[in-house]
């Protein structure tokens, strides 16, 4: 239409063009969702045909933050790397499933680290990337280190929570070593907050912050220095309904997405949580407020105390949404429209 490239606007930024070298300080993972649970019988085997019916996306400071994050927000009961079933796997099954590529095939990696496979076995198997698989390698170190660790010490939980593992994980490890001092996800919480760990959010930009984005669209991460700006309006979070899966198309995007329009005109300001890369919710010009972040309670409890709202609605976001009304409900926060009495009814 005539325009040249330094004349373009960059919609996020507001400050920089189209002509302009991107720089990042976030690492972004995106992982397919599978609709394996509901077909059972199917051929998980992955090649170039299309299998996913969705999609998530995660955003961290650290690649081991982000693949979390991914993991954590696909659903599937994992909230790490780690499947409870693979460590009952034979070994020959192992090494076959490594060698040809399904939808499980990053829990297995980290399940072939935990048996003590070498870098260069699993190399030859999968012909993974090197920097991937290296990464995997960590996270798994790591997960020792907790296990082993005496006592939980600060030190320890703020690398943890740098490397994206959830309350519940740190939890799960902490039990695996025989650790009794913090048997689940709400004394992993209670200890945090006692030392002062809370997340922090950051902006997502092209800039890594050496301009001004104009876009209020952030994710969580293990710092200082919080980005989120601060507004005196009522606020009312709206929870999206994650990945697209099978019997959950268009609609709840659709609904949520009304939903904000409703809030907005009622005078309140909209908040959205979720992280499904294609929809309109996450849109970075829908909402007064997005974030990228799992919808996973602590994921969704972290965003409510930053934001306070007078109330969340829990309705437009199908399943995913409605698993959560009962933990929030439980931690005391006000469920707007259908309550979990409604739901359950």
């Amino acid at each position: 239409i005539g325009y040249t490239l330094d004349e373009i606007v960059n919609p996020v930024t507001g400050q920089t063009y189209a002509c302009f070298e991107p720089t990042l300080d976030y690492i972004v993972s995106k992982i397919p969702r599978w609709p394996f649970d509901k077909f059972l019988s199917a051929n998980r085997k992955l090649g170039t045909q299309m299998k996913a019916t969705g999609e998530v996306m995660a955003i961290g400071r650290t690649f081991e933050e982000s693949i979390h994050k991914a993991v954590r927000s696909l659903e599937i009961g994992a909230h790490r790397i780690h499947l409870k079933d693979a460590a009952g796997l034979s070994e020959e099954t192992l090494r076959t499933r490594l060698e040809k590529p399904d939808d499980e095939r990053m829990f297995l990696v980290a399940e072939a680290f935990r048996r003590g496979y070498a870098l260069q076995d699993i190399q030859d198997l999968t012909k993974i990337d090197w920097w991937f698989l290296d990464k995997i390698e960590g996270i798994v170190r790591f997960e020792d280190e907790l296990r082993r660790a005496e006592v939980l010490t600060y030190e320890l939980l703020y690398q943890a929570k740098r490397k994206g593992f959830s309350d519940r994980s740190i939890a799960e490890i902490r039990m695996e070593g025989n650790h009794r001092d913090l048997a689940n996800e709400h004394d992993v919480r209670k200890f945090r907050k006692e030392q002062g760990l809370n997340p922090v959010y950051k902006m997502v930009d092209t800039c890594a912050a050496e301009f001004e984005a104009t876009t209020p669209y952030y994710y969580s991460t293990y710092e200082t220095e919080n980005e989120v700006i601060q507004t005196s309006k009522e606020k009312v979070l709206v929870l999206g309904s994650g990945p697209i899966r099978i019997g959950q198309g268009i609609e709840f995007d659709y609904s949520t997405v009304h939903a904000v329009w409703a809030i907005q005109s009622a005078g309140y300001e909209a908040v959205i949580i979720n992280n499904n890369p294609e929809t309109v919710s996450t849109d970075f010009s829908t909402s007064d407020r997005l974030y990228f972040e799992p919808l996973f309670f602590e994921d969704v409890m972290n965003v409510i105390e930053q934001e306070n709202p007078i109330g969340v609605i829990v309705q437009f976001g199908g399943q995913t949404a409605i698993n959560l009304a009962a933990p929030l409900t439980k931690a005391g926060i006000r469920i707007l429209g259908s309550d979990l009495e409604s739901i359950d009814a």
